[in-house]
């Protein structure tokens, strides 16, 4: 199948290219913009708790107020507040009021902090768009003018809340973008111009995959629009590595194999077509891994993820089909040109170190399996000391953020949990109205819940049938202290609702406890589907039962491994109290998925050597030696372009950054060069059971097939040519 797409696309290189840039016009031209949302509560489906509380908050009291907007003022010289300050404050919020600014419903006076440093303006916005940029459109109209309202004072206002951290992530999302994209850009340029010494080949995947972006991102769109599903500006980030990362492995599995086939004495078109027969399963096999391991988001539980699976699924797709069709066809066009000025394709290199490594290997396998499968374990030792984060909004941007400094000040200067206070509703189940006599000893019982700082009975809606009580922790909303506390608030609250009522918790630290339980579901999901489906497609490249285990075992080491050196790296090293909650998850599909695809590259091509007739361990070293400077460039290149993420300076991209790449590097270097060949030499013949898919081929010719020749009458992909010096390519 796959020397039919060769042919064909070389045959017609111009209409294959003319066929791509069509797509990408019509695609780009009618694609709806991609929407985003940083309202965490939007990522959990209607049946957990807190999206029923909130539910019904908007039911019950329509009117509620709740702040998406604080602004906070202290005096520039940081002493408490005057008479005056006040007096101002006070006109200021009036006046913010009366400007009828777009999407705010409500201003109003907050409390001043009990240090009389600090007081405070709240307002509130449609709850409908809560996380829309249309509420972040608001706040940076409410920022401006609130500072300017307060020219002339002695007050520093700062504008902080749920609207304004969406502002701010957008803004450091752009920026993030444009290091990531400009740091991707560089090191695959450099590094290509590095192994190839050849302009042309270095700007060719650039150029192509931009091309691929613009198509992948516009059918993101449709997708997203089409399923209703929900965006986040991360995504934008990681697509962008994806895309260039990714696609330019692609180019480098095939540009590789087109050097080797023209080494070998092949006529140029023909050495691409063979070229795409030849790696053209290997890259289908690794991409449908990948694919199929970000589909398998779609079973997550949280928006976030269940929008990324797809999204990054479709970039895959559409950088799987560029690498066998629209790649073949502009190289085929330019031919053996692509390599100027250098000369140095003509000649096969002697790959020294590659073929000591393979040496190594082939002689001493049993001690190469286990020096780097006991490396990986004595890695994957620091998952034990593994926590979660799951305050998103601070995780994306830098502390030095605005809202943040607003957040960190309101937490030093009023209780921790004030910003973000627990809301337990209380309900009738008979639609009579609640008995009011019950509602002191039921605010008590909730008070005196371990980490509770306040518990009142607030508000009662028009009917009587659902009472409203605040509950303020001791916590910031999203610390682990905070999400424990407000586990026993809800435990204590649905065991002491009177009889003929029913208790539901809401708020930020709900919300996050239920987060946190949303992502136990995916571990317990999403994890095995992944490696099931991985399995079955390594099953069916490699026509084996018996390799596929051993393939995903040694990369879910690698996944380990992984998650332990970032643990020791990012909490024990710099003291944080734990990793962004979708870390795991996130970390588990890349490094497990595309550092299959190292492994599928290694696995193809010592199974390419044992059917010349090699033994396993002589296959496994000749295996390292001519795929080792592949998986090398490949796996250094997308490590290094998984990296740029950590430039985004926000801790959810720089430890997914870090995270990946490290991943990525485990899975290059030590699993698919050592780890996998050594046991698949040790395991012998029997890595292949029941097929024989390593045995020698009889009756093999030369893959010297012409172009014209149809597929019946060129040489099977699975034969290795041989150039008129007697080299094996």
């Amino acid at each position: 199948m796959f020397r039919r797409i060769g042919t064909a696309v070389v045959r017609h290189p111009v209409w294959t290219i003319v066929a791509w840039l069509i797509a990408a016009v019509a695609i780009v031209a009618t694609a709806p913009s991609l929407p985003s949302n940083s309202d965490e509560s939007s990522f959990l489906p209607k049946s957990y708790e807190s999206i029923k509380a909130a539910d019904l908050q908007e039911k019950a009291f329509p009117s509620a107020f709740t702040p998406s907007a604080i602004a906070l003022y202290q005096r520039t010289d940081g002493g408490k507040l005057t008479a005056e300050d006040k007096q101002d404050v006070a006109r200021i919020t009036t006046e913010l009021g009366n400007k009828h600014i777009d999407q705010v419903q409500k201003v109003v006076p907050g409390q001043p902090s009990k240090d009389g440093r600090y007081d405070l303006t709240l307002v509130q916005m449609d709850s409908k768009n809560a996380g829309q940029p249309k509420q972040a459109d608001a706040a940076k109209v409410l920022r401006d003018d609130v500072k300017q309202l307060a020219k002339g004072t002695n007050l520093e206002v700062k504008l902080g809340g749920s609207a304004a951290q969406a502002l701010d992530q957008q803004d450091s999302s752009k920026r993030g973008e444009a290091l990531i994209g400009i740091g991707t850009f560089v090191i695959i340029l450099v590094t290509l111009l590095i192994i190839f010494r050849a302009p042309i080949l270095a700007i060719l995947p650039l150029i192509t995959i931009g091309l691929v972006s613009a198509i992948a991102n516009g059918l993101i769109a449709y997708a997203t629009k089409l399923f209703d599903l929900q965006a986040n500006s991360s995504i934008s980030s990681i697509l962008i590595v994806v895309l260039f990362g990714v696609g330019t492995d692609y180019f480098l599995f095939l540009m590789f194999r087109y050097r080797e086939r023209l080494r070998a004495g092949d006529e140029p078109k023909q050495a691409m077509v063979n070229a795409v027969g030849r790696v053209g399963e290997a890259i289908a096999s690794a991409a449908g891994a990948v694919i199929i391991a970000f589909l398998a988001l779609a079973l997550s539980t949280l928006g976030f993820l269940k929008q990324m699976g797809p999204a990054l699924a479709i970039a895959v797709t559409v950088t799987l089909i560029a690498g066998l069709t629209l790649i073949p066809a502009v190289v085929s066009l330019i031919g053996p040109k692509v390599f100027w000025p250098s000369k140095s394709w003509r000649r096969e290199p002697d790959n020294a170190r590659f073929a000591a490594l393979g040496r190594g290997v082939q002689r001493r396998p049993a001690l190469t399996a286990a020096l780097s499968g006991l490396i990986l374990l004595a890695l994957s030792s620091g998952i034990l000391g593994f926590h979660a984060t799951f305050d998103l909004a601070s995780g994306s941007m830098p502390k030095t953020k605005e809202s943040m400094v607003v957040q960190d000040q309101m937490q030093k200067a009023y209780s921790a949990g004030a910003a973000a206070p627990t809301d337990v509703y209380l309900s009738s189940t008979d639609g009579k109205p609640l008995d009011k006599s019950v509602f002191t000893a039921y605010a008590q019982k909730l008070g005196a819940v371990d980490g509770v700082a306040s518990a009142r009975m607030n508000q009662l809606n028009k009917d009587g049938t659902t009472a409203d009580f605040t509950v303020t922790l001791k916590y910031e909303a999203s610390t682990d202290k905070a999400i424990d506390a407000v586990s026993e608030v809800r435990d204590v609250a649905h065991t002491n609702a009177p009889d003929g009522t029913k208790a539901l918790v809401g708020g930020m630290s709900s919300i996050y406890k239920d987060i946190d339980t949303a992502v136990n579901h995916d571990y317990r999901t999403v994890f095995p589907v992944a490696a099931v489906l991985i399995m079955v497609i390594l099953g069916l490249l490699l026509r084996s039962v018996v390799a596929p285990w051993y393939l995903i075992a040694s990369v879910g080491l690698g996944f380990g491994a992984t998650l332990g050196a970032t643990v020791w790296i990012f909490q024990e090293a710099q003291g944080k109290s734990g990793l962004m909650f979708m870390l795991p998850v996130i970390m588990y599909l890349f490094v497990v998925a595309i550092g299959t695809d190292y492994n599928i590259l290694m696995i193809a091509r010592l199974r390419e050597e044992a059917r010349e007739g090699r033994e396993p361990r002589e296959a496994a070293g000749m295996a390292l030696r001519h795929a080792g400077p592949t998986v090398a460039a490949a796996g250094f290149i997308l490590a290094a372009t998984f990296a740029t993420m950590m430039l985004a300076g926000n801790s959810l991209l720089t430890e997914m950054g870090f995270a990946v790449s490290f991943g990525i590097a485990v899975a290059a270097f030590v699993m698919a060069m050592f780890f996998t060949p050594s046991l698949t030499a040790l395991i012998g013949h029997a890595a292949w059971w029941p097929g024989h898919a390593d045995r020698a081929q009889e009756g093999a010719v030369p893959d010297t097939g012409s172009i014209d020749a149809g597929p019946e009458s060129a040489a099977s992909g699975d034969t290795v040519a041989h150039d008129p010096a007697g080299r094996r390519s």
